[in-house]
């Protein structure tokens, strides 16, 4: 015979009532649990990422650009009158020539006409200067003689006068012949400081008249020099010891006045002009010591101008080079230069960061049991080409990551691998 089990079925949705409630609260813990962890870090290859050390010590502060050698003496020829080019003797080339090698040769018939008149007008000029010191010469002696004769004169009435004085005493001569001779010399003695003032006069004036002529000729013999050169220019030299650059005309080209007909330097005496970033120019000085390397050699120099304008973002500073330069050095060559802004002697400091500007505040990731890296704030001072001062945030013997970092701004924390 059944018998009738007592029923259960409510203590069993009790039980599996009660292990859904189990079960949504665990869940629940778990995934609150979980969402209050913070995420894993982000793993970094050590080889792909450049370290350095926090140092104290000097740091040599220096900037560095690229530039290229040029010339130190760099002439432009210019046409001193509007000819026409005739022939090209020598051409653009790296020969050394002598200032006295003719570059060009050029025409002007204007030019050969304005000489030949030049020249009589000087001739003219000195024949009229010529006659004119006889003439005044002539007429100097007349004058001359013209006082001569009143003075002999007047010395032949001045005796006759003492000789009467002494016989009107004596009570020989008469009175009045006395008094005659004596009017006699007065008016000679009259006469002779007129004629004396008359030479003087005619002196003066014979000077100033010869100077008025002398500048005629002085005024046509510049004319003649200034055609006479004009002419001789019309065979352009180098005017120095050098190599011809560039010659920017060509035969049977009519040039004006002042137009370049070739460009020549002096290829022993270079400079070097780098191009130095504007936000690291403004600390550079004249005579600030240098360096050039040629990728033949490292030679020494001294700063000796700053362009003071920007331009392309960069500004223009001329290095004078001290040291003989390296062979195969030569105007047009890529050259790197570095410039020695100070010595800081004794500052806290580390490799430069890529994105690490001077006076400016970034974040690093600083190295943490060798293989964590947690972001920090960092606060730099002056900078050098591989050196950065540290203000503010790092010590001495602090690691920092100085690679680019910018694909993890926005983790705080990586680990090296």
């Amino acid at each position: 015979m059944d018998i009738q089990r007592p029923s259960n079925a409510r203590a069993k949705k009790i039980k599996r009532i009660a292990y859904v409630v189990v079960a949504v609260v665990v869940i629940a813990g778990v995934t609150l649990g979980l969402s209050k962890l913070k995420p894993a870090a982000p793993s970094v290859d050590r080889g792909t990422v450049w370290t350095d050390t926090v140092k104290r010590g000097p740091m040599l502060r220096e900037v560095r650009g690229l530039g290229t050698l040029v010339p130190l003496d760099i002439r432009w020829i210019p046409a001193q009158t509007a000819a026409r080019v005739e022939k090209i003797v020598n051409r653009p080339g790296p020969h050394m020539l002598t200032p006295d090698t003719v570059i060009l040769e050029m025409t002007d018939p204007s030019l050969q006409r304005d000489l030949l008149d030049a020249e009589f007008t000087l001739k003219a000029a000195q024949s009229d200067l010529a006659s004119l010191r006889v003439q005044v010469s002539s007429e100097l002696m007349n004058q001359k003689a013209t006082e001569a004769s009143v003075r002999s004169d007047y010395e032949q009435t001045r005796l006759q006068h003492e000789v009467d004085y002494k016989l009107h005493q004596e009570g020989i001569g008469a009175d009045i012949t006395e008094k005659q001779s004596k009017v006699r010399e007065e008016q000679l003695k009259i006469r002779v400081g007129l004629e004396e003032e008359r030479t003087r006069i005619s002196v003066d004036s014979a000077n100033a008249r010869v100077q008025a002529q002398q500048s005629h000729v002085d005024q046509a013999k510049a004319t003649y020099a200034l055609r006479k050169s004009q002419a001789d220019a019309l065979r352009v030299r180098m005017g120095m010891t050098g190599v011809l650059q560039l010659l920017p005309v060509d035969v049977g080209q009519n040039v004006a006045i002042g137009a370049n007909l070739a460009r020549v330097a002096d290829p022993t005496k270079l400079k070097a002009e780098i191009k130095i970033a504007e936000t690291q120019a403004k600390d550079i000085a004249y005579g600030q010591n240098a360096t050039i390397d040629t990728r033949n050699g490292i030679v020494k120099g001294h700063v000796i101008r700053i362009d003071p304008s920007v331009v392309n973002g960069t500004v223009t500073v001329d290095v004078s080079i001290d040291d003989p330069l390296p062979a195969g050095a030569r105007p047009d060559l890529s050259v790197d230069g570095t410039i020695e802004l100070e010595n800081l002697k004794d500052v806290l400091y580390v490799g430069r960061p890529v994105h690490g500007q001077s006076d400016s505040t970034i974040s690093l990731f600083k190295v943490v049991e060798d293989s964590d890296g947690l972001r920090t704030t960092v606060k730099l001072g002056r900078s050098s080409v591989n050196t950065v001062e540290i203000l503010q945030g790092l010590q001495v013997g602090d690691k920092v990551i100085l690679s680019d970092m910018s694909q993890w701004d926005n983790q705080d924390r990586i680990r090296l691998k």
